[in-house]
């Protein structure tokens, strides 16, 4: 089995103490860390030194993570395919729009709405984990998504960040 943990939206300009404490206990036992854009800075990503670590950039990101991180990218996981993307401007039927960009894919990742989700779209998993620095929902603590994979199946479940999985 593989375990992914997926976050997005951070929006932080570096990785503080209390981030990285959260990023420790949320992702102590995945294998590979998915960001689905605005980190703002590269820095956030250190926190997971000794993880794979797939990520892409959002609409706040700083220049120098817009240069070097991609709009979208296919990762191979397994048996499957997940697509990993922002989704920034994407602002009405964000799903069926993601849908139709990439195809039949095993699953799409998405963040930038804030609004956690993870549900079956046709065949394909979409998961969007929320924002795992509370920027979401008034009164969240923040959200993130686990997905885990076995050699016929992938399933994934939003948790907060306040709790551990």
């Amino acid at each position: 089995m593989i375990t992914i943990g997926v976050l997005s939206d951070t929006h932080l300009l570096e990785p503080d103490k209390r981030f990285q404490e959260k990023a420790n206990r949320c992702f102590a036992d995945v294998d590979i860390i998915l960001h689905a854009g605005d980190l703002t800075s590269l820095s956030v990503l250190d926190v997971f030194t000794g993880k794979t670590v797939h990520a892409v950039h959002g609409n706040m990101c700083g220049s120098q993570t817009l240069a070097t991180l991609p709009t979208s990218k296919i990762i191979e996981v397994g048996n499957f395919q997940i697509a990993l993307i922002h989704g920034a401007g994407i602002r009405h039927n964000t799903e069926e729009r993601l849908f139709d960009a990439f195809g039949p894919i095993d699953c799409i990742v998405y963040g930038h709405t804030h609004k956690p989700v993870c549900h079956r779209y046709g065949p394909t998993l979409m998961v969007n984990p929320g924002s795992f620095t509370a920027t979401g929902t008034y009164g969240s603590s923040g959200t993130y998504a686990i997905i885990t994979v076995t050699d016929t199946s992938m399933e994934g479940k939003i948790y907060d960040v306040g709790n551990e999985p």
